[in-house]
């Protein structure tokens, strides 16, 4: 590889942020499959590729939101504001992927295929970022909730990993300092 190549994957590495504030501008579902054909070759134990992906797009958006108001709904049935002005903000990003796994009840194959599907969003931020895409990797509480899950389709024994909410940025962030590796490592040479 030549070092204007290193650079540059360097340069992606280090310049990708997580977006919350998106332009209303679409984004194409053919190029964000495009994305995850490139994302697809993340390492993945044994090549089972443990992963399958829920894509929420124009007014498909709508069964997520309900699906997330659901689990927002108290006892009297009512939908509290800030509920509510959450679900006008999902509904204003152009789309959501939802990223599952298989929860293999083995635990170091669960392991492998979390960690296998952990490298696969990165690559897919990674792929996307190149693009001009941004998105933000959200694991809220909700999607936990049994009511959330049934309502979009995921099975008991499946695990979702990633709500990827996608779109082109409104605002880029600052990068935040990181921790030197040199804090963070102890060399072992004998």
């Amino acid at each position: 590889m030549e070092l204007n190549q290193v650079k540059a994957i360097d340069e992606l590495i280090k310049g990708r942020r997580s977006i919350k504030k998106f332009k209303p501008d679409p984004v194409s579902v053919e190029e964000i499959v495009d994305i995850l054909e490139v994302a697809k070759w993340a390492p993945n134990h044994k090549l089972t590729e443990p992963w399958r992906f829920l894509l929420y797009a124009e007014e498909g958006k709508n069964q997520f939101v309900d699906a997330f108001l659901k689990t927002q709904a108290g006892s009297d049935g009512k939908i509290p504001e800030k509920a509510q002005k959450k679900a006008a903000y999902f509904r204003e990003i152009p789309l959501h992927l939802v990223v599952v796994m298989p929860e293999d009840p083995r635990q170091k194959t669960w392991d492998e295929d979390y960690g296998a599907v952990c490298a696969m969003i990165q690559n897919i931020q990674l792929a996307a970022w190149a693009r001009g895409i941004g998105m933000i990797w959200r694991t809220n509480d909700w999607i936990y909730n049994p009511v959330f899950r049934e309502a979009i389709g995921v099975q008991p024994g499946e695990k979702i990993v990633a709500t990827l909410m996608i779109g082109y940025g409104d605002f880029i962030p600052e990068a935040k300092e990181r921790t030197p590796i040199a804090d963070k490592i102890n060399i072992i040479r004998s």
